[in-house]
């Protein structure tokens, strides 16, 4: 067993690294990943260059794959604030520390008067620990077909800006979230979620990342937790992303 010894606000935790809680949801070749905003499904597909075919079911010595995703629609994924500037900023240099102390909160939407289901931070406000790095948002129900649900045209739960500022104002660097985005589905790009937790454009928190996608399994209680966010090095806006939570005793 594998244990490393941790300091959060004075007191002591023994992280046990041989337990890691996969928050990603594995990324499959077709429709059976959640779908966001009309995006097309990943396409795996082995490479051919010539006579050669990169699949050793098709006579190849070795499999060689295309992989045709967007970070955004596919599944699991970390964005930087160069999800909404002109400037091009990407996440392989945004988020260059991989470990954090994160609170898990379950969190049960509000239907606002026009249908519309949000995130309020009244969900949350009262909640959140002091001095955590990152906060991981449940929705409920929580249930299995987030792994693969279509969110596309659905106008899907989103957060209450007011939340993110909150989170923001606190030193929250960190938001992960099980939906498919902060903000509206259809906004007229209005991003009022997103730029209310980077603090764009008035005092940009370069350093602050959004995941959304993630799955947080029922077993999992809300409380603090060890937060290893892992991401691919993409010098792009987003990357998919594999954040693991560890307990803490």
């Amino acid at each position: 067993m594998l244990l490393a010894q941790l300091n959060f606000k004075g007191k002591m935790y023994e992280v046990n690294l041989h337990s890691p809680i996969d928050l990603s949801i594995p990324l499959k070749n077709g429709s059976e990943n959640p779908n966001a905003f009309h995006i097309p499904n990943p396409l795996f597909e082995p490479i051919r260059v010539g006579d050669f075919v990169g699949s050793v079911a098709m006579g190849s010595g070795a499999n060689c794959e295309n992989l045709h995703i967007n970070a955004h629609g596919n599944g699991t994924h970390t964005e930087c604030i160069g999800h909404i500037t002109e400037e091009r900023i990407s996440i392989n240099k945004t988020l260059q520390s991989f470990h954090f102390f994160a609170q898990v909160i379950s969190v049960e939407p509000n239907q606002l008067e026009n249908g519309d289901w949000q995130i309020p931070l009244s969900g949350i406000k009262n909640q959140l620990m002091e001095g955590i790095e990152a906060v991981i948002v449940r929705t409920l129900p929580n249930t299995s077909d987030k792994l693969n649900k279509i969110y596309s045209g659905n106008n899907p739960c989103y957060f209450e800006p007011a939340l993110c500022s909150f989170l923001a104002e606190n030193g929250v660097q960190h938001l992960l979230t099980d939906l498919p985005s902060v903000d509206r589905e259809e906004d007229a790009g209005a991003m009022a979620a997103h730029k209310a937790f980077w603090q764009y454009p008035h005092s940009p928190r370069l350093k602050a990342t959004i995941s959304e996608m993630v799955f947080v399994p029922n077993e999992v209680k809300d409380g603090l937790y060890f937060l290893n966010l892992q991401i691919a090095s993409f010098e792009s806006d987003a990357s998919p992303s594999k954040p693991i939570l560890y307990p803490l005793s």
